[in-house]
């Protein structure tokens, strides 16, 4: 294919060019139809013109001929014996004279040149009539008869023998008419099978044409096209689709081909992609390594600050309560409080060491996620808070029937301690402590709930709502409300490993609402599961959490 018929191909589509083919097989079609049309028109034409004219004028005039005949020989025959008898063919003679001429002016109605030869035929008959026939017939005696033959015979003879003369021309310009519409018939049937095999012809080329067209328009770029696909499809992505055949089938190989550059991007990219993939895999392996030595470090100063740092706290408080108590007579007031602000400070230390501990330990004591009637776990919260309740006349509403999830039991327990230590812990003097407990389905998201926990204390402020989680955040001073300021931390700490997320409702002013999301789904835990260094931590919580945090 050259360059220009390329581009004349690739400026239609295939369906067009099919249409072009088939328009001009439609074309052909309807040329064939109105040649054959013609041509059998013509032929119609010229038969009908034979067989309903020219042949039936030919019988006509040989019967004109031979009724003229009949009547010469009949009046011969009665010249010589005039008997009447020979007159019948005469007068039979006459009427089939008079039927046949005027069929035969009928037939050759639009034909002037053959009526003109009727019209000779027709006046030398009646010459003939008028001087010869019808005075010899109109004879009453055989005398009569006999002078009127013998006088008018000569005449006779001349004017019938012109009489056959015209028969001769009239008959040899029949049959001319006869030829040459025979001629006309023959020539129409050939130009007929001419046309008709032009036409099959044309049907056969405009086949092989249309076949030839299919082979160069659609099968090969279509072969090309495959080929070239499966050349890439097998890894040859740097091979180039090259876009042949009408507008449609290039354009199919320009996405084709812009799809083949994609990929090749695409694959670059990902191969890039990899092995910076392969790189970060490389460090986050080399982090993961420090993470795991930090890890161990973390545990092993857990057991430090478990077993070794809280025993010189104990001494520091047992030495200086047997100090007072030995030599509290020698001592003043002031003495008295220095030790007192000693063995304060060392009770303080070890309760701060004991909520990090609690702290670093949630998520962390190993995987006992199991099914927890969150019923059971509130209940173990009240009886744990059962005396701070009693002491402080606090009023706990709750739900008759709580659901049940996924999760650890003991941490479960100390979210709901806290909480509600919290709730009481922070009350307002004048008022009985409410705390209400709410647990419904959440919206956000299925099988997820959403817990409340209000209470009509002294509240947060909005702008602290995000500060109170925050370990040793605290809001109030020591002597206003006791703790370490770690209760909430521990809190968000055991909702997040449950899955949830935990807030302050800031739109909630007759107190504190503290909401949390708990899934009702599986897990899993924190990454850093105390199997490395579990010795250095019980795996077991206390039930006993914080006092609470002061906010």
């Amino acid at each position: 294919m050259t360059r220009l018929g390329s581009r004349t191909v690739g400026r239609f589509t295939a369906q067009t060019w099919f249409q072009l083919v088939f328009g001009l097989m439609i074309l052909v079609v309807l040329l064939g139809a109105v040649a054959g049309a013609q041509v059998i028109g013509e032929t119609s034409e010229a038969t009908d013109r034979l067989v309903r004219q020219t042949l039936p004028a030919s019988a006509e005039a040989y019967r004109l001929q031979s009724a003229l005949v009949n009547q010469e020989t009949g009046l011969r025959g009665y010249a010589l014996t005039a008997d009447a008898r020979f007159l019948e063919p005469y007068a039979e003679g006459r009427q089939e004279q008079e039927r046949a001429a005027g069929q035969l002016r009928e037939l050759l109605a639009d034909r002037p040149d053959l009526t003109a030869d009727l019209d000779t035929v027709e006046r030398w008959a009646r010459q003939w009539r008028t001087d010869y026939a019808d005075p010899l017939a109109a004879a009453s005696d055989a005398d009569q008869t006999a002078e009127l033959a013998t006088t008018t015979a000569v005449r006779a003879k001349t004017v019938f023998d012109e009489l056959r003369a015209s028969f001769t021309v009239q008959n040899d310009h029949l049959a001319t008419a006869v030829a040459a519409d025979q001629q006309a018939i023959a020539h129409a049937r050939t130009v007929r099978d001419i046309v008709l095999s032009g036409l099959v012809i044309t049907f056969l080329l405009t086949g092989a044409i249309l076949t030839v067209l299919l082979r160069r328009l659609v099968v090969r770029p279509l072969a090309d096209l495959t080929d070239s696909s499966l050349r890439v499809a097998d890894g040859e992505f740097d091979h180039h689709i090259e876009s042949r055949g009408p507008a449609d089938l290039r354009q199919v190989a320009a996405a084709v081909e812009q799809m083949r550059r994609r990929v090749v991007e695409e694959l670059g990219s990902s191969r890039s992609q990899g092995a910076l993939l392969r790189q970060q895999t490389a460090e986050l392996d080399l982090q993961a390594g420090e993470l795991r030595r930090s890890n161990a470090e973390l545990e092993q100063f857990a057991y430090v600050a478990s077993h070794d740092l809280q025993e010189p706290l104990r001494k520091v408080a047992s030495f200086c309560q047997l100090l007072e108590k030995r030599y509290g007579a020698e001592l003043d007031e002031r003495g008295k409080q220095y030790i007192d602000f000693a063995v304060d400070g060392a009770k303080r230390m070890q309760v701060l060491i004991n909520d990090l501990l609690t702290f670093s330990r949630v998520g962390r004591v190993g995987d006992r996620t199991e099914p927890v009637l969150l019923d059971r776990v509130l209940d173990k919260a009240l009886t744990n808070l059962s005396a701070t309740i009693e002491e402080t006349e606090a009023v706990v509403e709750r739900p008759d029937d709580l659901p049940e999830i996924l999760g650890e039991p003991t941490l479960l327990t100390m979210l709901w301690q806290n909480l509600l230590s919290n709730a009481i812990k922070f009350r307002r003097p004048e008022l009985v402590p409410m705390v209400r407990i709410e647990v419904t389905p959440s919206g956000e998201e299925a099988d997820t709930l959403l817990c409340a926990v209000s209470d009509n204390g002294i509240g947060i402020a909005p702008e602290f709502a995000e500060k109170v989680f925050v370990i040793f955040q605290r809001l109030h001073a020591r002597d206003e409300y006791s703790g370490t300021g770690i209760g909430l931390a521990v809190c968000k700490k055991i909702v997040e490993y449950h899955g949830g997320r935990i807030w302050i409702d800031t739109d909630y002013t007759e107190g504190t609402r503290i909401c949390f999301t708990l899934r009702a789904e599986p897990v899993a835990g924190t990454p850093d599961t105390p199997g490395e260094a579990g010795a250095a931590q019980s795996p077991d919580l206390p039930t006993e959490t914080t006092e609470g945090i002061n906010v």
